[in-house]
């Protein structure tokens, strides 16, 4: 009992550390999101009529909000998170409900997407993203034998999706809509569903978004727009026509920080949805090169880390590591091929870019968890490195031998530490990760 004890202590007194990729990616999208913001901003503020620096001051305090968030987030444990994730969806509903609220809901630009907040807005649909995937990953671990076998357990977090999307549309906000129902779609194929049970719904919804898509005008203006935008280059085409100039003057290496042209009143909204045609202007092929370097190693490692988190049967952190992921990567490809004339205007930030409270406080959020998840990777790691150590000594005055047997706690190590919610009454059906049985 007492070397148990000891034993159990020294486990306790192993700590884990946070992901080096993880944080220097982190460190440089804020960085490059505060030199942005400042730059593109300062013809909106000239526009405005206020203070050059207004914009880049506000970005700083969200920025410095969503600092301290994430600083209480990495120290926070996954399984107090996991422990709420059914109230965090309820929040998910009321959040996405209380925007139609008079008093409490402002609409912008004829859309119903904010919650006033006094001096600022807070967009519900940005803590949506993460509430919802963190109990999606909740889901995904405490289903995740029936999911790949039986279809109610598969159109459940469909079902939730459906309704969160609902409420979305009814603001409107279709870009938002499309990336949750796609973060669904990939986290319940990298949680082991049953892959040609996953093409009923696919085949029924794409159809429907589709219709969805064209039902309002404003959104068939945007797509025919965006297949040719010089037809009306000051009308309909306006936004795409200026961005794509601003990319094309960029060249290779740009014009230079601050030299930009289109960001004075010509290009809409320089410092949110089109910041990247900012930086295609002033830092050219190269630039924009490096930003897209920085997300595909963002997702590439939150991907990575996912993966290990399920080897070590981590499942919750894993799920929620390729949650983040998906969200990351997808979102910033949505806005840099708006950016670029690839895709329509959907309205869509750039993660820790893009000037905006909400957008830039729940990326940091979100962020913090990713960090948080490979912390607790490394700590399971070093502990059960540590146990299986101490299980290949043998005892004092006992003989060593090529096949030492494992001691009860070793035993216990190599899988409690992450079996977590898996029955010991019946073997652990592994997610697929995509791949058909």
């Amino acid at each position: 009992m007492e070397n148990s004890a000891r034993q159990a202590t020294r486990l306790d007194a192993i700590h884990g550390r946070y992901d080096p990729w993880l944080l220097f990616v982190s460190a440089a999208l804020a960085c490059v999101g505060v030199v942005m913001v400042g730059s593109a901003s300062l013809g909106v503020a000239a526009t405005h009529a206020v203070d050059p620096f207004y914009f880049l001051t506000r970005h700083l305090i969200f920025l410095g909000i969503g600092l301290g968030l994430a600083f209480w987030l990495m120290r926070t444990e996954l399984k107090t998170i996991e422990q709420h994730n059914q109230w965090l969806l309820l929040v998910c509903v009321v959040l996405l409900l209380a925007v139609f609220v008079p008093v409490i809901g402002k609409q912008v630009n004829g859309a119903k997407r904010w919650i006033n907040l006094g001096p600022a807005s807070f967009q519900a649909v940005e803590a949506v993203k993460l509430m919802y995937i963190v109990w999606l990953a909740s889901y995904l671990k405490r289903f995740s034998e029936d999911i790949s076998a039986t279809w109610g357990a598969m159109l459940k977090p469909i079902g939730v999706a459906i309704v969160l999307v609902g409420l979305l549309l009814m603001q409107p906000d279709f870009g938002s809509s499309s990336l949750l129902l796609a973060i669904t779609a990939g986290m319940l194929v990298l949680g082991g569903v049953n892959m040609p049970r996953m093409f009923g719904p696919v085949l029924i919804g794409l159809p429907v978004l589709a219709v969805i898509a064209i039902a309002e005008p404003y959104r068939v203006v945007r797509l025919t727009s965006f297949l040719n935008p010089w037809v009306d280059p000051f009308g309909t085409g306006y936004q795409l026509t200026n961005a794509l100039m601003a990319v094309g003057r960029g060249e290779w290496t740009g014009v230079g920080l601050g030299a930009s042209v289109q960001k004075l009143s010509y290009l809409p909204e320089a410092h949110t949805d089109f910041i990247m045609a900012v930086i295609a202007e002033e830092f050219g092929f190269v630039g924009v090169c490096a930003v897209v370097g920085l997300y595909m190693l963002l997702s590439g490692r939150a991907l990575w880390i996912g993966l290990k988190c399920v080897e070590m049967r981590r499942h919750f952190s894993g799920y929620v590591a390729f949650g983040i992921a998906l969200w990351m990567g997808l979102q910033s490809f949505v806005s840099i091929g708006v950016n670029l004339g690839l895709l329509p205007t959907k309205g869509l930030t750039l993660p820790m870019i893009s000037y905006g409270g909400s957008s830039v406080v729940m990326s940091c959020a979100a962020l913090a968890v990713l960090l948080r998840v490979s912390y607790e990777l490394d700590r399971a790691q070093r502990q059960v490195a540590r146990l299986r150590g101490e299980a290949t000594q043998p005892a004092a005055g006992a003989p060593a031998t090529a096949n030492p047997i494992p001691s009860a706690a070793a035993n216990r190590a190599r899988g409690s530490d992450a079996a977590r919610g898996t029955s010991r009454l019946r073997e652990r059906v592994e997610p697929t990760l995509g791949r058909s049985a």
